[in-house]
C-alpha cells in the first residue's frame, strides 16, 4: 500500500494536465490522480460492486400498483415512515405517528425502493467506468437512466408533490424531499459516465433538461419552499441538494448563495457551542439523526468549496461548527461516553465514518481518518477512495 502511494505522488505532476471530472462527493482532481495509479485492493471494490450494479434491471415510477393523487403514475409517491394507523379508528383514519417506527406498509409503493437502487447502481457504474473504461458499465448506466428519466413511458415527473403522504391527512408533504437526497450521488455517477459513448448527447441533453425542471420544482414549488425553511436535518439536506443540481447545471451563483447561507441558517442556528445538535436530539433516534444532519453538512461543505465558500473553518459567534458537531459526536460512537438521549437503534457508530473522512481530508486530521476505519468494518468502494484520498493528502501534508 505505501509503495502504491509513493508511485501515485510522484506521478501527480504529469497528471496537471488531465482536467478532473466536476464530481461533487469525492474531489475531481484526486480521481484523475487515483485513475493513473490506484490501489489494487480499491480498484478491486469499485468492480465489484459496479459487477453487482449490472445485475439491476431498469426500473421506473410506473411499476407501483398505486396511482398518485394526480391521477398520473409518472409522478413519484410514497408513504410518510413514521405514521401507522390508528388503532381506535374503525378505518384507521387518519393515520398517528409513532416517530422513528417504520411502517411496513411503506413498502408497498414501489417509487422509493427503485429510486435508491437507480442511484446507487449509476453511481457504481459510472465509478467503475470512470476507473477502469469498461464501456459495459457506462451502457447499462444509461439504459437505468433511461428508464427512468428520460423515456417517455417510464420516466419520472420531476417533482416531489406526492412524496411521504399520511393517510388521512394529506396527498404529499415537504419533508418528503428527503426521499432523493442522494441525487447528488447520482449526479456523480452522471458525470463519471460523460466520456463515454453510450451515454450519448441525447441522453446527455434530455438528463440536462429533466434536472433543470426538477431544479425549478425544488426553488418554486410549495414543497420545495417548504423543505428550504425546514430547521432540522430535511433543510440542511435540502441545501446539500439544491446545491449539488445548481452545480450540475452550471448555477455557481446560486449554489454560493444557498453555502454562504448556510453558514447562519444551518450551522450557527443547528449546532450548539458543545457540538450537539438540540433539533436532533429530541427525536426517538437522537444519535442516528444527529449523526445523519452531520452527514449533510459535511457534504454540503464539500459542495461549498466548489464555489469557494468554506463551511468547514465556519464558526458561529457562539462557537457552533462542523468541528464541534463531530467531536461532541465522536465519544459516543467511541463507547467511551453513554449516550443519555433516547436511541431507539442503538448508537450506530458506522453513521460517523463518512462523515469522519471528510473532516479528516478537510482538517488534515489522522486521528479521524484511523477513527474511520475502526468504525467501518467493510467499507464500500466509495468509502474506501475517501480513505486513499485521506491517506495521500495526510502523507504530503506531514
Amino acid at each position: 500500500m505505501r509503495t502504491a502511494l509513493l508511485a501515485f505522488l510522484v506521478a501527480i505532476p504529469v497528471l496537471a494536465q488531465q482536467a478532473p471530472p466536476a464530481t461533487l462527493g469525492i474531489d475531481g482532481t484526486f480521481l484523475v490522480q487515483f485513475k493513473a495509479h490506484p490501489s489494487a485492493a480499491v480498484l478491486e471494490a469499485v468492480r465489484a460492486e459496479a459487477d453487482e450494479a449490472m445485475q439491476q434491471a431498469p426500473v421506473s415510477v410506473m411499476e407501483k400498483k398505486q396511482v398518485p393523487a394526480s391521477g398520473d403514475k409518472h409522478d413519484y409517491m410514497s408513504l410518510a415512515p413514521y405514521w401507522w394507523p390508528d388503532p381506535a379508528k374503525p378505518d384507521g383514519l387518519p393515520y398517528i405517528r409513532h416517530d422513528g417506527l417504520v411502517n411496513p406498509e411503506r413498502a408497498s409503493i414501489s417509487d422509493d425502493t427503485y429510486f435508491n437502487k437507480v442511484q446507487g447502481a449509476v453511481q457504481a457504474l459510472g465509478l467503475g467506468y470512470y476507473l477502469t473504461g469498461n464501456e459495459a458499465y457506462a451502457a447499462h448506466a444509461a439504459l437505468l437512466l433511461r428508464a427512468w428519466f428520460l423515456t417517455p413511458e417510464t420516466r419520472m415527473n420531476p417533482n416531489l408533490n406526492y412524496a411521504q403522504a399520511i393517510k388521512g391527512i394529506n396527498t404529499g408533504r415537504d419533508i418528503g424531499l428527503i426521499d432523493v437526497h442522494g441525487i447528488p450521488r447520482l449526479l456523480d455517477g452522471i458525470t463519471l459516465l460523460s466520456g463515454s459513448r453510450s451515454l450519448t448527447a441525447e441522453d446527455k441533453a434530455g438528463l440536462h433538461k429533466w434536472f433543470a425542471d426538477y431544479y425549478d420544482w425544488l426553488q418554486n414549488s410549495v414543497n420545495g419552499r417548504g423543505e428550504a425553511a425546514t430547521k432540522n436535518n430535511h433543510g440542511s439536506w435540502f441545501d446539500q441538494q439544491i446545491v449539488g443540481v445548481a452545480l450540475f447545471l452550471g448555477d455557481k451563483e446560486m449554489a454560493r448563495k444557498v453555502a454562504e447561507t448556510a453558514k447562519t441558517k444551518r450551522i450557527a442556528y443547528q449546532i450548539k457551542p458543545d457540538g450537539s445538535e438540540p433539533e436532533e436530539l429530541v427525536r426517538t433516534n437522537a444519535f442516528g439523526y444527529s449523526t445523519f444532519n452531520l452527514d449533510a453538512l459535511v457534504k454540503l461543505a464539500r459542495e461549498a468549496q466548489i464555489v469557494g465558500v468554506d463551511l468547514w473553518g465556519y464558526r458561529s459567534a457562539e462557537g457552533g461548527s462542523i468541528r464541534a458537531a463531530l467531536e461532541y459526536l465522536l465519544p459516543f460512537a467511541q463507547g467511551t461516553s453513554k449516550w443519555t438521549y433516547q436511541a431507539i437503534h442503538g448508537i450506530q457508530a458506522d453513521g460517523l465514518t463518512e462523515p469522519l473522512l471528510l473532516a479528516a481530508v478537510n482538517y488534515h486530521n489522522p486521528a479521524y481518518l484511523e477513527t474511520a476505519k475502526k468504525l467501518e468494518k467493510k467499507p464500500g468502494a466509495e468509502l474506501l477512495l475517501l480513505q486513499a484520498q485521506a491517506e495521500q493528502l495526510l502523507a504530503t501534508h506531514n
